[in-house]
């Protein structure tokens, strides 16, 4: 199959990459700038918020290959901090990102496998797009926006052969947690005492969290389903059951589990 797979220079992306080509796949992969290559995958130099260079890169994967089976949204980043002091400008960055670049893609991606009349596309949210995650809003926004296109996406391609997939990963051992901005002005943490305690908690989280190659794996089976589901949480069994109670509890009493979680 032909895959193409958005930011795979590192964490979920380079695992991701890695492992589908290992599994005998054709395997594209964008990244920002020229980087270390990865064994059996191809690189597509694209930032998802030039809406030009997507496009050039995309038509290069379609001339090469006439083709594309499984596209793959992950390119990401995240902003944290309290929403108060979140600049108007990183939100928007925040949302062009991850949010707005998987549009990009997909602009061009749907059309060519609805006329195939076969594809899968798979989209990176995670459990902060099934929950709004304290000090990590805007973050959730882009997440929640993810998953409302895709719930959509999925009904207008109904019976066209194009299935569409939405992960959610929980904490993952990845470079995302030092990549993330962090918004630290000096009045940040006496606004709000439980900041500091609260991301302390959140990295600590992460970086004690599972390997990228554990979803690499779940990818790799989920490629080759013939009918994936729309949904798959990938994470501990702790943040699993947290995303039940939000289904099976009265918000006020989920927002209560969720502060004494954060330690707000």
């Amino acid at each position: 199959m032909v895959i193409l797979i958005t930011g795979v220079s590192s964490g979920f992306g380079k695992a991701m990459a890695l492992r589908l080509a290992m599994d005998g796949h054709k395997v594209y992969g964008t990244v920002r700038r020229e980087t270390e290559p990865l064994n059996g995958v191809t690189y597509l130099e694209a930032d998802v918020q030039d809406e030009a260079a997507v496009a050039s890169a995309f038509g290069r994967l379609m001339e090469a290959e006439g083709r594309i089976d499984v596209f793959v949204s992950n390119a990401g980043m995240g902003i944290g901090g309290p929403l108060e002091f979140c600049a108007v400008e990183d939100i928007r960055k925040q949302m062009d990102v991850n949010f707005m670049g998987m549009a990009r893609w997909l602009s061009h991606v749907i059309p060519v496998m609805r006329h195939q009349g076969s594809g899968k596309i798979i989209c990176m949210s995670s459990i902060g797009g099934l929950m709004g995650l304290p000090y990590q809003g805007a973050y959730s926004a882009s997440k929640f926006a993810i998953e409302g296109y895709c719930q959509a996406l999925r009904l207008e391609l109904r019976g066209t052969g194009v299935s569409v997939t939405v992960i959610e990963p929980g904490d993952f051992s990845t470079n995302f947690t030092a990549r993330r901005k962090a918004v630290c002005p000096d009045d940040v943490r006496d606004a709000y005492p439980s900041y500091g305690r609260s991301l302390m908690s959140i990295e600590k989280d992460e970086t004690s969290g599972l390997k990228p190659e554990y979803l690499a794996e779940r990818i790799s089976r989920i490629v080759m389903k013939r009918r994936p589901a729309y949904s798959y949480v990938v994470a501990t069994f702790v943040q699993r059951l947290s995303i039940f109670a939000k289904w099976l509890l009265p918000a006020p009493v989920f927002a209560w589990i969720l502060s004494i979680y954060y330690k707000l």
